[in-house]
């Protein structure tokens, strides 16, 4: 299969000083290419000076210091190999519509153009697969058995690689191409038509099942 024949996706994840798109910073930004829902090794990570102090209850979460981020490179210093990373590919994130507009707020303040790229929101995904189960990453990690040990703290590339791979499991392994897209707002969720799966029972075992309904119907009569 030639390179134009594949789906490429990437999964990201952002860590944050805080939760308000219009006044906190992006601190860490966490990439993991896919390409037919294959990881190829392919990555961007980087850590950034947001420019602003990151609080005590966020460092808590996802460990970055004043101190250990203000060596770093400012968000404008590292958006144009991100956006070349990133390129025009289908983008994937958990709570979507946060990651995409935490960065998109930071592009806007560097004057570059929002991304533009489809969304898949796993957050959605799960709640509609899995509806009032609890949908967080970890609850999806442990639903599915995807070890969490090789992180302490919450990443941005860490996290991003195991929602790569709850994605997968998420999309049931269907082909890439029945894509379940969520438009750029983050809002609107569009699921795929799934085919049903083939008969796994044999003609035979089919009619010893007929048959032992037909009995049980006929005691409960």
């Amino acid at each position: 299969m030639s390179r134009s024949e594949t789906t490429r996706q990437i999964v990201i994840d952002t860590e944050t000083t805080g939760v308000d798109i219009r006044m906190d910073r992006v601190a860490e930004i966490g990439a993991v290419e896919l390409i037919d829902l294959r990881p190829t090794g392919r990555t961007f990570h980087a850590y950034i000076n947001p420019g602003v102090p990151m609080p005590a209850d966020a460092t808590a979460v996802h460990g970055p210091t004043d101190a250990m981020l203000a060596g770093c490179s400012s968000f404008s210093e590292v958006a144009a190999s991100l956006v070349d990373f990133l390129k025009d590919s289908p983008l994937v994130a958990h709570n979507a519509s946060f990651d995409v507009g935490m960065l998109n707020a930071e592009l806007q303040r560097c004057g570059m153009p929002a991304l533009a790229a489809t969304v898949v929101d796993t957050l959605a995904l799960a709640r509609t697969k899995y509806p009032g189960a609890p949908c967080s990453l970890d609850s999806l990690c442990r639903r599915y058995g995807i070890s969490t040990a090789v992180r302490t703290k919450h990443g941005a590339l860490v996290d991003a690689q195991l929602l790569a791979e709850v994605y997968v499991e998420i999309i049931g392994r269907q082909s890439a191409l029945e894509l379940v897209a969520v438009e750029r707002t983050g809002t609107d969720i569009v699921l795929p038509t799934r085919q049903p799966l083939p008969a796994r029972l044999t003609a035979a075992e089919l009619a010893a099942h007929a048959a032992m309904m037909e009995v049980i119907r006929e005691r409960r009569i």
